[in-house]
């Protein structure tokens, strides 16, 4: 692969189980409705372990301005070639009550404190620690 393929469209063929993280990067995501929900803003990956640890999603707001970001456990996403996206079981409803990042916290986010009570209230739906 050289750099100019990381520019392409997104196609991505479930014949292959690796992406980079580029392309993971601004992928949609929709509740099992199908609804766009968000899109994933940026990956947080563990660097001792190399898991991926959460799929940030951005989600609300206009042009950009009053977004807010939500950590989704790796593990709460699908991939759908379908919607060319990730799919999420769940509601808005249960995302406007989920804990949130603030903008600031994106880069060089230590989770240590808030990670039990982000996959605490994921556990509903079957999500194990990443750690």
């Amino acid at each position: 692969m050289n750099e100019a393929d990381l520019d392409e469209p997104r196609i991505i063929s479930m014949e292959h189980y690796l992406v980079p993280a580029k392309r993971v990067n601004g992928a949609d995501v929709y509740n099992q409705a199908h609804t766009k929900i968000g899109k994933i803003e940026d990956i947080a990956i563990d660097k001792r372990t190399g898991k991926v640890a959460y799929a940030i999603l951005s989600f609300g707001g206009f042009l950009g301005l009053g977004e807010k970001y939500q950590p989704l456990p790796w593990s709460v996403l699908t991939y759908s070639e379908e919607d060319d996206g990730y799919i999420v079981p769940i509601t808005e409803e249960f995302l406007a009550l989920a804990p949130k990042l603030d903008v600031s916290e994106l880069s060089g986010w230590d989770d240590t404190a808030s990670r039990e009570a982000f996959y605490n209230y994921y556990a509903a739906y079957g999500v194990k620690p990443y750690w």
